[in-house]
Parts: structure tokens; C-alpha cells; sequence
């Protein structure tokens, strides 16, 4: 029983990370390196996220600060920013890019909440996912004998305790998101 709790444990840890992740995507008017940087750019030959091939900073909060290591790929980097979804002009300096970013809009705001909440549901639609395996493993080692019908309903309420805990862990970081997206 307690392999299989941390079978669901490991995929929900998984889950929260691939959420926040895709949260940090999520641009909120403020800057943040994690806007650009699983951003793909061709490099020499090659598609390489931009922060392998780039330092990124935020010098103020509504400025990205772009310094590719190879002052070559300037051009490269802003084709692909410009081409992407994010809506942004690259501002490229000698050597460096700089990208600013505008306030947004009460509509654009609400757009955002939208995609935040379509994201978190998806979060909680692999958490189920990742429960019901769980209870059919439970439910088919207790046809097997492997383990008795109390121990199947102890694990069955270990696994409701989990999937609260993570559905918190997911609520709480969404709860700060749109906190964030919220903020002018």
C-alpha cells in the first residue's frame, strides 16, 4: 500500500511542479525572467531554449534584460521573441536586448484568470487521473489477497488525504497568481 501512496505522491509532486511552471509563464504585467526562458531560438542550426544560450535579468519591474553569451545571436533571439505569442518588441542594443513590458488591460487581466483557471483544472484532471490508478491498484491487490478489505479502505482515506492536500497545494498557488495578475 505505502508503494503505491508513493507512486501518487511522486506524479502529484510532478503535477505542482508542471503547474507552476506553466504558471510562471503567465505574463502579469510585472517582468519576470520565466516569461522568455523555455523561449526556442534557432541557434546555429540548433533549437536551444533562450536561457541557454542567454543571461536574463530584470533590472526593473516591468523591464527584461536579454545579454546573449555570443553577441552574434542578437538577432537571432529577436526574430524569435518577435515571432512568439508573447506579443512583445525587442528593443536590441549593442549587446544586449531589452524587452518592455505594458501594462495590461482589466480585459487582458480577466483572459488571463481564464487561462489561469483552464490551467489548474488540468492540474486537478491529472490528479484524478493519477488517484484513480492508484484505487484500481489498491482495488486489484485486494482481489489478489495481497491485502485485506480494511487495509483497502485505510489506503482508499490516505488517498482522499492526498488528493486534498494537493488540490490545497494547487489552489494556493493559483490563489497567488490571480492575486498577482489582479494587482495594478
Amino acid at each position: 500500500m505505502q508503494e503505491v501512496i508513493r507512486q501518487l505522491q511522486k506524479e502529484f509532486s510532478d503535477t505542482v511542479s508542471w503547474f507552476k511552471s506553466e504558471v510562471s509563464s503567465l505574463r502579469t504585467g510585472r517582468a519576470t525572467p520565466a516569461l522568455v526562458e523555455d523561449l526556442e531560438v534557432e541557434y546555429y542550426g540548433a533549437r536551444s531554449p533562450l536561457k541557454h544560450i542567454a543571461s536574463l535579468s530584470t533590472p526593473d519591474p516591468r523591464t527584461i534584460l536579454i545579454q546573449p553569451w555570443d553577441k552574434n545571436a542578437l538577432d537571432t533571439i529577436a526574430k524569435a521573441i518577435e515571432s512568439s505569442s508573447l506579443n512583445l518588441r525587442p528593443i536590441a542594443d549593442k549587446d544586449s536586448i531589452r524587452l518592455s513590458l505594458p501594462t495590461l488591460t482589466e480585459e487582458r487581466r480577466y483572459d488571463l484568470i481564464k487561462i489561469l483557471r483552464a490551467k489548474a483544472e488540468e492540474a486537478r484532471i491529472r490528479s484524478r487521473h493519477a488517484k484513480d490508478e492508484a484505487w484500481k491498484n489498491i482495488q486489484e491487490r485486494e482481489k489478489a489477497k495481497e491485502m485485506g478489505e480494511d487495509e483497502k479502505f485505510r489506503a482508499k482515506e490516505q488517498l482522499q488525504k492526498e488528493i486534498d492536500r494537493f488540490n490545497e497545494q494547487i489552489g494556493k498557488i493559483e490563489g497567488e497568481k490571480e492575486k498577482e495578475i489582479l494587482e495594478k
